[in-house]
């Protein structure tokens, strides 16, 4: 009972009649503009947002049936539409498609199977997966990536795209920030910190003069893929992006971000630089304002070059990008008869997060 009481402490109140909600279910904030501006503006926001979903609708076609052959035939213009956001109500479908994990739902049906009735979605996923890959099993910050996820598509839809992205569908595997020593997030915080000496140079001149380095503060970006702190409506953004184009988007946010708050930040002691580093700005984290800065800083290639740098420093290399038809053959290769006994996931009573290989 004394559990109970004090988690109830933490409960949020109830949304008072005076409150609405916008479209993710989030209470607005109150704005100090007059009625009739407000309902012309949504009004206007309404029909335009009509008409992108049925452009989307034309590309897509039936259930995706017309999406490879447009993107085949104009992926700049696929590219430049996902920069400006994926409608939400599609976003689901569209996600799947760009990931390459509805061709791995189709291609094993009855793989994923539910656990037993009452059990909740996201412990669902998290244990199927942790019995899937026994390398990676659970690891925090998986949770906040299938939570996401798991608004926009169903448990086994969430689980195909968590498999897609970690093994490397479409883009290279993201496994390796989940494996035992992290190996994946050691090598993009190396090559986040050269970044930020070649793209801000008196920024990074300033944060070795404090000892401040990139697993201060982006780690979390890299696992949580900007899930875990990031406004929602910035990380979906970011995620529409990142699932068509690659990892490389989180390292164009993460320098597009240090670019916007430079002449703040550049100014700071360690102690209030980290505090900063954690806390950006309303302004900074305004999704119009900032993937436009994101998508004109260029690091595809020199991504590349830090990558080998790295790889010679460190000997070995991590798992290259792989086609969805080889990671297929790779998943008839492995037993996939998940049962709840022979998972290590988290289970579903115990809150505290755990690392489990």
């Amino acid at each position: 009972m004394e559990k109970k009481r004090a988690n109830d402490e933490f409960e949020p109140g109830p949304i008072l009649p005076s409150q609405s909600v916008d479209r993710f279910e989030f209470i607005k904030q109150e704005q100090n503009s007059s009625e009739g501006l407000s309902t012309s503006r949504s009004a206007n926001e309404h029909e335009r947002e009509e008409r992108r979903i049925r452009k989307w609708r034309k590309i897509i076609g039936v259930g995706g049936s017309d999406w490879k052959q447009y993107v085949r035939r104009k992926p700049h213009v696929v590219k430049k539409l996902i920069r400006k956001g994926i409608p939400d109500c599609l976003r689901g479908l569209v996600w799947q498609l760009i990931s390459g994990s509805r061709d791995l739902l189709l291609m094993n049906p009855g793989v994923y199977e539910r656990h037993g009735p009452g059990q909740r979605s996201l412990y669902n996923v998290l244990k199927a997966y942790s019995v899937y890959d026994r390398d990676v099993g659970y690891v925090q910050g998986m949770g906040f990536l299938a939570g996401l996820l798991l608004l926009y598509m169903s448990e086994e839809d969430a689980f195909w795209l968590l498999v897609a992205l970690l093994k490397g569908a479409v883009h290279a595997p993201m496994e390796g920030l989940y494996l035992a020593g992290l190996p994946l997030v050691q090598q993009y915080l190396f090559q986040f910190e050269q970044l930020v000496k070649e793209h801000s140079p008196k920024l990074g001149q300033h944060f070795s003069e404090e000892m401040i380095n990139p697993s201060m503060y982006a780690s979390q970006w890299f696992i949580t893929l900007f899930s875990y702190s990031f406004p929602f409506p910035l990380a979906l953004r970011i995620w529409d992006v990142f699932l068509f184009e690659g990892v490389k988007v989180v390292f164009k946010v993460g320098l597009a971000l240090l670019k916007f708050c430079h002449d703040d930040l550049i100014k700071l002691p360690f102690e209030k630089l980290i505090h900063a580093l954690r806390n950006f700005p309303e302004d900074a984290m305004n999704p119009d304002t900032l993937l436009p800065l994101a998508f004109s800083v260029k690091v595809s290639k020199r991504l590349e070059e830090l990558q080998q740098e790295y790889e010679k420093r460190n000997g070995g290399t991590l798992p290259k990008a792989g086609s969805t038809n080889r990671l297929l053959q790779a998943i008839k290769h492995k037993e996939l008869s998940i049962k709840p006994e022979r998972s290590n996931c988290v289970q579903k009573d115990d809150p505290s997060p755990r690392i489990l290989h």
